[in-house]
């Protein structure tokens, strides 16, 4: 049974509350991690917590045990000019943007003649998800 500290290895589908896939393990091997480690978000630790090994189950995770709410802070409004013409501005598409020291990731969202706004929020903050799990191994 799995507890806190045990290095598990599980096979997974996530996906949101509408149905649509945004993860699985499927075709490749499973995804080896230590639970409680923080190298999940918090609710697939505490989703794979007690489970055997063979086990299989559906976990639901709320926003705040997943990659947690949106936030304003980090929805960004550039002046269109101030982004070089040879930066590919696609809404959906995700870019590396620099402040000098570190890089973020961030989506664009919006694009006009005059302004693009990018999100750096993690592409699925605000959302509950659901994961179909199986543990394969415990050690």
């Amino acid at each position: 049974m799995v507890k806190l500290g045990d290095n598990v290895a599980v096979h997974y589908k996530g996906t949101l509350t509408d149905g649509t896939v945004f993860d699985s393990s499927e075709g490749r091997e499973p995804l080896e991690f230590q639970v409680g480690s923080g190298m999940v978000i918090a609710g697939f630790d505490s989703g794979v917590t007690d489970m055997t090994v063979g086990e299989k189950k559906t976990v639901h995770i709320p926003v705040e045990d997943a990659y947690g709410p949106a936030s304003e802070e980090m929805i960004f409004t550039f002046n269109r000019l101030d982004i070089p013409d040879d930066i590919p501005l696609e809404v959906g598409g995700t870019l590396n943007m620099h402040n000098g020291q570190e890089s973020m990731p961030v989506i664009v969202r919006e694009v006009s003649a005059t302004s693009v706004v990018l999100d750096g929020n993690h592409p699925l903050a605000g959302q509950a998800l659901i994961f179909e799990i199986e543990l394969v191994s415990i050690s």
